[in-house]
């Protein structure tokens, strides 16, 4: 049943998983995370790590009991916007089990996910994460998990952006899908800083 990339057998699914996740700031890219199943369950959390996407470049998903799964940390220096996975806590020395990088222009999230010790396993990110819309392809093309808006089941209203939902086809590990949305939200809010830092730049003439 397991198929590609697995961090935790425990998050991979035999039937079609539907996982609400909840960004715990309104105000700023880069804050917490909190995911919960269709019973309202707490899956994941991933604790608030600042306002400014700079100041901390590791991010750490967790259990609903505290237990490090995955910390996803930004390769210094990349031209493409290069994060990489490890399992568990990262140490010093640890070796990343996966690395994703920009593979589109600025402001989508076209993203290319290479799996390390595993010759062509591979996936494809594409769509627009900060419209929360986005679709993971394996290799051969085909949908393995998606990011959508979620709508109101009672009022048929779409809800804001601070609640999407991660929907996995049965054996994609949950646990690698909500590690990806880390790394898509923390790119970004490097968009949104870099956009904002270009705005504030006056124009000077010679």
């Amino acid at each position: 049943m397991k198929t590609g990339l697995v961090v935790d057998g425990d998050y991979v699914y035999e039937e079609e998983k539907h996982l609400t996740v909840l960004k715990t700031s309104l105000f700023f890219a880069n804050d917490g995370f909190t995911v919960y199943d269709c019973k309202g369950q707490l899956v994941f959390r991933v604790d608030s790590y600042g306002p400014d996407p700079r100041d901390k470049a590791e991010v750490v998903l967790m259990d609903a009991h505290g237990r490090c799964l995955l910390t996803v940390r930004k390769k210094r220096p990349s031209l493409h916007h290069r994060w990489e996975g490890f399992l568990g806590e990262r140490t010093e020395g640890q070796k990343p089990i996966f690395s994703v990088k920009r593979s589109s222009i600025i402001g989508r999230c076209g993203m290319t996910v290479e799996v390390f010790n595993n010759p062509g396993l591979e996936y494809q990110i594409e769509g627009n994460f900060g419209q929360r819309s986005c679709t993971i392809f394996n290799a051969a093309k085909e949908s393995v998990a998606e990011i959508k808006r979620k709508v109101d089941a009672s009022t048929n209203v779409v809800l804001g952006k601070d609640v999407f939902l991660l929907s996995l086809k049965p054996g994609f590990d949950g646990a690698f899908a909500m590690g990806l949305v880390l790394v898509l939200d923390q790119i970004n809010g490097d968009d949104y800083v870099e956009n904002a830092e270009a705005e504030m730049i006056p124009a000077t003439e010679d």
